[in-house]
């Protein structure tokens, strides 16, 4: 695997510049781009990739942050150009209409790859409309036995307006992109870990629809979680990404994290990134710095264990816009920590998404989770 990187912002351009002669631009199969969702509508920009990149395919999104080697932006788009030596590439997408259809999108993808010789899927998800939930449950149920996926919810800063995925060259509003790598010579890890700190009691989901939550214990949910926030209330639906909460479906599973999209005062409700389903148990969460970094590592652990202890030729790393708003000027600590373990020579790439799809570890299901660093680690042997 061959890899090179640059970055855009309006301050210093191209840096450095990807017309510049490379070594192998004309063998890149695959660019990975994420950024700010306004720059990514510069078609100057899609222009100068792909000119640097003739035969490649585009792949990203937008972003509530970029991640490019150590360094966290908000108003650029890192480029990570790849060429395979031993392994393929396979795109598909599919359009969400709306939540309700999040599992048959899916089933679509999944159902658009070819099963032989698939090793692992990478998803890049609209990160507004879609039920996460039934996304992944969607494409893991129709996919071979033994075929991993990760990936993640495209972002738009605290905005939560519009999010977009680039495929086929251009960036689409409503889009859910599936890329299957394929081949036996492709090591693919994976770790997914958060940090948060839990408080108060446990509540039960009495009542829900899909990713709606209506009722905690009987009581209006919107009305209860109030009560804790405090002076932060008045700052929903944005301050949701500060205390998000502690979702376990049965008492034996490990807990996911479910963040607010919105809220509806009317009907005292409020529409998370994935599944709220009655009769699981929900726990509030605040922030602690340390161990948010911690998580990040621990992630980056799980992920080098997964790829055989060895160090990776690349990093795809998805964080929660939850855990930048909360790190703040720290945020790169996060990011630092995941180099250390992962060893100097890896390349690191990746954005801060609504909603992060990994398994916690390997040979666990894959789940959407919220406020966590998930890193997918490859590498070709």
């Amino acid at each position: 695997m061959k890899i090179e990187q640059t970055r855009w912002d309006e301050e210093m351009g191209w840096k450095p510049n990807p017309l510049e002669p490379s070594q192998w631009g004309e063998n890149v199969q695959l660019v990975l781009i994420f950024g700010n969702r306004l720059l990514l509508t510069k078609q100057e920009l899609l222009d100068t990739i792909k000119t640097a990149y003739p035969h490649a395919y585009l792949l990203g999104c937008s972003t509530a942050g970029e991640i490019y080697d150590t360094e966290v932006s908000d108003e650029a788009i890192a480029i990570t150009a790849i060429e395979f030596e031993r392994s393929q590439i396979k795109s598909t997408c599919a359009i969400v209409r709306e939540a309700g259809n999040s599992f048959e999108v899916g089933q679509k993808l999944a159902r658009s790859l070819a099963p032989e010789g698939l090793v692992h899927v990478f998803l890049l998800s609209e990160g507004i409309k879609i039920n996460g939930s039934d996304l992944v449950r969607g494409i893991t149920q129709n996919l071979p036995e033994g075929v991993t996926v990760t990936g993640g919810l495209s972002g738009d800063g605290a905005n939560f307006q519009e999010t977009s995925v680039l495929w086929n060259d251009r960036p689409q509003s409503d889009a859910v992109v599936a890329l299957g790598l394929y081949g036996g010579h492709l090591k693919v890890g994976y770790g997914s870990w958060g940090g948060w700190d839990p408080f108060g009691p446990e509540r039960i989901v009495t009542h829900s629809e899909g990713n709606v939550l209506y009722k905690l214990d009987g009581k209006l949910a919107l009305g209860l979680y109030k009560q804790y926030l405090g002076e932060f209330a008045d700052e929903l639906p944005a301050s949701g990404l500060l205390f998000p909460l502690s979702l376990r479906i049965e008492s034996k599973d490990t807990p996911v994290v479910r963040t607010i999209l919105s809220v509806d005062e009317a009907q005292q409700t409020m529409t998370f990134a994935g599944d709220v389903p009655e009769g699981g148990t929900v726990r509030l969460m605040k922030a602690n710095f340390d161990r948010l970094v911690d998580g990040a590592i621990e992630a980056a652990e799980k992920s080098y264990a997964a790829n055989g202890s060895v160090e990776p030729e690349l990093a795809i790393l998805i964080s929660c816009v939850g855990r930048k708003l909360v790190l703040k000027q720290r945020i790169e600590e996060e990011v630092e920590g995941v180099r250390e373990v992962l060893g100097e020579n890896a390349v690191l790439t990746g954005f801060y998404s609504y909603g992060e799809i990994c398994p916690f570890e390997e040979g666990v299901r894959c789940e959407l989770h919220n406020q966590t660093m998930t890193i997918t680690t490859l590498r070709e042997e």
